[in-house]
């Protein structure tokens, strides 16, 4: 093994291989990559899963916690994303308490802190990963692999495909799940460091092992593959079994594959039945958890998946798969949202999206060739290894199982970009073993780990602001109608609703089914007078989405302001019947009405001064200061003794004279 890490002697200098000027190497360039995102606003999902989840408030039991999604929704709700993260979400809540409020600054700083420690931790892993698990004989594990472990845990501290994981905040979950990840999987090995005491120390850690890929589980979901990963490790590198030995002998019939000491050796029958059923528990917990059953996703979150032709779901899944690939490969392309449109479906083998398929399996086809058929032990277990940390945290993000809610997620790449980092490694080691020129094989190298960490540093800063995040999505994903709706909805936020318009526009005509588009550029329009048009994109919210609750509230506000009270009092209500909790809605329903019956009293006795005083304040209050002006006079007019009206008439007339010298 040391040959193979000999090779990159050139690239990697003799005094950063001490162990602790290597982790404190990887330290320095992951958090010198990502320190930018430290002052950064909450954005994107965390208004969501931080800002507005109760389950972060001291008022809420720590009990809801278990009983709540990711997001503080009821686990038991239909409308839960089924996202079951309590332990994230508990860290989330420390944060709060300690910071004393939503102070971004300190959650970035942890997810900072955390994506170096586990960059550190690499370090560890890709020691056993390439040289093997040897201990001394006082049990003491020796890396037997220096360079390599430190290469790639360099190349993985600096990917910038991470960069939504640390920016974001809730990217924790995947950083907390990588970190009991690989835990569990030092734990496993420890199973091995002493094997004159096979019994009872051995089970130990083995079980250690499992309980931390539960934790790794209530952190993100994908935690669970720890598991298929120590499983895989200890078949090929404690038990040595040659895959393609035992697939030669099996179709050969070769009666001495039959022999059950195979299996024995060391305790793996036993090792194995541990991790099977440990893993089957975890799922059975999680399943009656979920409750209701999986999530329910659309179309626009995943439109491969909905697609009737078996041929065609295939097609595009396997080109998600390349594009992840790619990301791993070229990280230059990043977007916080790639659904709705950003990645049109491939829908006949005539696309020449289809070389993307093609180029990717040819790539894994000949490194799974060499990982079993490879004279070489070494490099075939490397492979293996790297192929298994690349695949097996993917799984659960592979539409294999079951449906996702993403087509690609940039976020999912942590754990599978560990496996990318060690192959890349391998194959510096190989190109360098196989060239005289070492030079240009050392600048190659330093050039990749200097290019990524700009990468990261720029990326840091988009993800800063909303503005800046959801901008630089437009050049990536010009066809996703939820980046233009992003972006006009912090342009309306802002004040500038001309240019949010023209954004939600074209969000609706990328999808011309995305109702929330349509609600916002419904409200603005509504805002604006433009009655007219508001009132039909609200209509089709609606017709589109029967209990879309907010696009009837305000479909209800259009037809009050066109005087059509009985329709806005039927929207009014069907909100209500979509949403039991909507204040707002009761609060608008209780207008509309008190409007009502004032016009209704004021049009059967219209010289009563009282009727005309009061549906003046009314509009008073409600900012509609023009009509409060004409009712405030007819009012006067009818009653010229009138000390309250005159009263509330002056106010509103002192009101009228500062804004139009603000005008002026």
């Amino acid at each position: 093994m040391a040959e193979w890490d000999a090779d990159l002697d050139h690239i990697i200098p003799s005094a950063v291989l001490p162990p602790f000027w290597a982790k404190l190497v990887v330290g320095f360039a992951s958090l010198l990559c990502f320190a930018r995102s430290y002052d950064g606003d909450f954005v994107f999902d965390d208004s969501e899963a931080i800002v507005n989840n109760k389950d972060l408030r001291a008022e809420t039991p720590l009990g809801d916690l278990w009983r709540h999604d990711f997001w503080g929704s009821r686990l038991s709700s239909n409308t839960s994303h089924k996202s079951y993260r309590p332990l994230t979400v508990l860290t989330f809540r420390v944060n709060y308490y300690l910071s004393g409020g939503f102070h971004p600054a300190s959650f970035h700083a942890v997810n900072i802190l955390l994506h170096g420690g586990i960059s550190v931790l690499l370090v560890d892993v890709f020691s056993v990963l390439f040289g093997g698990l040897h201990f001394t004989s006082k049990g003491r594990r020796l890396n037997l692999a220096p360079r390599s472990s430190l290469l790639a845990a360099l190349l993985f501290a600096v990917h910038p495909v991470h960069t939504e994981c640390v920016a974001g905040v809730v990217g924790r979950a995947d950083l907390l799940g990588a970190l009991f990840f690989l835990l569990s999987f030092l734990g496993y090995c420890k199973a091995f460091r002493e094997t004159h005491k096979e019994g009872t120390r051995s089970t130990f850690w083995v079980l250690l092992s499992i309980l931390l890929g539960a934790v790794a589980m209530l952190c993100k979901e994908q935690g669970i593959t720890v598991l298929g990963l120590n499983a895989v490790f200890d078949i090929l590198v404690m038990s040595k079994l040659n895959v393609l030995a035992v697939v030669q002998k099996v179709l050969h019939k070769d009666r001495s594959f039959e022999n059950p000491g195979l299996l024995r050796n060391g305790g793996l029958l036993f090792r194995m039945t541990l991790l099977a059923a440990g893993g089957a528990g975890m799922l059975y917990v999680r399943w009656k958890i979920m409750g209701t059953g999986p999530p329910a996703f659309t179309e626009v979150d995943n439109p491969a998946s909905f697609a009737d032709s078996m041929l065609v779901r295939a097609i595009n899944y396997n080109y998600y798969y390349s594009l992840n690939a790619w990301l791993l490969l070229c990280p230059w392309w990043l977007c916080f949202d790639w659904s709705m449109g950003c990645i049109p479906l491939i829908k006949s083998v005539g696309d020449w999206r289809v070389i993307a398929l093609a180029a990717l399996w040819f790539c894994l086809i000949g490194l799974i060739c060499q990982a079993l058929c490879s004279e070489d032990s070494h490099k075939r277990r490397i492979l293996s290894l790297g192929l298994g940390f690349l695949i097996i945290p993917f799984l659960p993000a592979s539409n294999l199982f079951f449906r996702v809610g993403f087509v690609v997620a940039e976020r999912v790449l942590y754990l599978p970009s560990a496996g990318f980092c060690m192959l890349l490694t391998f194959g510096f080691g190989a190109l360098s073993k196989h060239t005289k020129k070492k030079k240009p094989i050392a600048a190659l190298v330093l050039g990749v780990l200097l290019i990524n960490t700009l990468r990261c540093m720029v990326r840091s800063g988009e993800w800063r602001s909303e503005e800046q995040l959801f901008r630089s999505a437009l050049s990536v994903c010009p066809l996703n109608a939820k980046v233009h709706y992003n972006v006009g909805k912090n342009l309306a936020d802002k004040g500038n609703q001309t240019a949010a318009i023209r954004y939600y526009r074209e969000a609706v005509r990328l999808n011309p089914k995305y109702v929330h588009a349509m609600n916002n550029l419904g409200n603005i329009l509504k805002e604006r007078n433009e009655l007219q048009e508001a009132e039909e994109l609200l209509s089709l919210a609606v017709q589109i989405q029967p209990d879309f609750a907010a696009a009837w509230m305000n479909l209800g506000i259009v037809q009050n302001s066109l005087k059509r009270f009985q329709a806005a009092e039927q929207s009014y209500r069907t909100a209500i019947k979509h949403r039991r909790k909507y204040p707002d809605c009761y609060y608008n329903l209780g207008r509309l009405e008190s409007e009502a019956l004032f016009l209704k009293a004021i049009k059967a006795h219209p010289n009563a001064a009282s009727y005309h005083g009061n549906l003046a304040v009314l509009y008073h209050r409600w900012g509609h200061l023009d009509l409060a002006k004409k009712h405030y006079e007819i009012s006067l007019r009818l009653d010229p003794s009138a000390s309250g009206t005159k009263e509330n008439y002056g106010l509103l007339r002192r009101k009228l004279e500062q804004m139009q010298k603000r005008n002026v």
